[in-house]
C-alpha cells in the first residue's frame, strides 16, 4: 500500500469502516447500563477493539511518528461511540517510546474539551499515556496534581486514574496517597470510585500502609472510595475499617 495513503484520515476513515462492519446494535443499548452519562457505541467488545486498533497500528508502525497517532487521535476522539474514541489511544499508546512532553498539555486539552468524556473512555487513555508520560518526565507531576482541582470532572478523574499503573512503580506511593486526600472533598461519584479503585492498588503493593492512611484519614474518606479501596481485605477486616473510619455522632 503506497504510504500516501496511510495518513491519519486514511486510518480514520478505515477505523470507523472496521466499526461500522462490526457494530451489534442490540449491544450498543446493553452498553448503556454502565453509564450514567449517556453515551453511544458501536456494540463491539473490547477484544475486538484492541484487535482492530493492533492491525491499524502494524500497517503504520514503519511510516508513522507519535506526531501522526496524535493526530488521528484529533480526529477521532472527538466522535461521539466508544470504541471510535478508543481505537485512536490504543494506537496512540503503542507510540510511549516517542512521547514529548508536550502531550500533557495535549491530554489536558482533550479532556477539558470533553472529547473523552465518560470513565471507560478516560480509564483506557489516561493509565497508559499519562503513566508513562508522568514516567519519563517526573516534573509533570507538579502539573498533574492541580488537576484534582480543576472544574472539568474528567480532568478529575484523570489526575488520580493516571496513576493506576504507577502504583507498581518505585518513588510514586507518596504522590498517589496526596492525590487521593486531594480528592476527598470533590463531591462526584465517579471520582469516589476513580479514587477507591486506585488506592485499592496502592494496597495491593503495600497493604499495611494503606491501612493505616485509611485510619488516619477516617471520616474524611467518602464512602464509596473507602468500599473500593478495602475490597482486597479480608471480610471481617472489611467490616472493622468501615466501623473504625465511620464519622461519630455528636
Amino acid at each position: 500500500m503506497p504510504s500516501a495513503v496511510l495518513t491519519p484520515q486514511a486510518i480514520a476513515r478505515q477505523a470507523l469502516a472496521r466499526l461500522r462492519t462490526q457494530a451489534d446494535p442490540e449491544r450498543a443499548r446493553q452498553v448503556q447500563k454502565y453509564f450514567k452519562e449517556t453515551v453511544r457505541s458501536f456494540g463491539i467488545p473490547s477484544p475486538a477493539v484492541r484487535a482492530i486498533a493492533a492491525e491499524l497500528y502494524l500497517s503504520i508502525k514503519k511510516t508513522w511518528q507519535v506526531e501522526q497517532a496524535m493526530q488521528l487521535c484529533d480526529i477521532l476522539f472527538p466522535r461521539p461511540e466508544l470504541e471510535a474514541k478508543a481505537v485512536p489511544a490504543l494506537i496512540l499508546a503503542r507510540f510511549k517510546k516517542e512521547f514529548p512532553r508536550q502531550l500533557c498539555a495535549q491530554v489536558k486539552e482533550w479532556l477539558t474539551k470533553n472529547y473523552l468524556d465518560n470513565w471507560a473512555s478516560v480509564d483506557t487513555f489516561c493509565p497508559e499515556v499519562m503513566g508513562t508520560l508522568l514516567l519519563r518526565y517526573p516534573e509533570l507531576v507538579k502539573e498533574i496534581k492541580t488537576w484534582s482541582r480543576h472544574p472539568n470532572r474528567w480532568v478529575k478523574r484523570a489526575s488520580i486514574v493516571s496513576f493506576l499503573k504507577l502504583t507498581k512503580k518505585e518513588g510514586f506511593l507518596d504522590i498517589i496517597y496526596d492525590q487521593a486526600v486531594a480528592l476527598f472533598p470533590v463531591d462526584d461519584d465517579l471520582i469516589y470510585k476513580a479514587n477507591g479503585w486506585v488506592l485499592r492498588e496502592a494496597g495491593k503493593r503495600d497493604m499495611a500502609r494503606l491501612e493505616q492512611f485509611l485510619l488516619k484519614h477516617g471520616p474524611a474518606i467518602p464512602r464509596t472510595t473507602l468500599r473500593y479501596a478495602i475490597e482486597r481485605f479480608p471480610e471481617a477486616r472489611r467490616h472493622e475499617l468501615l466501623l473504625r473510619t465511620k464519622a461519630k455522632k455528636p
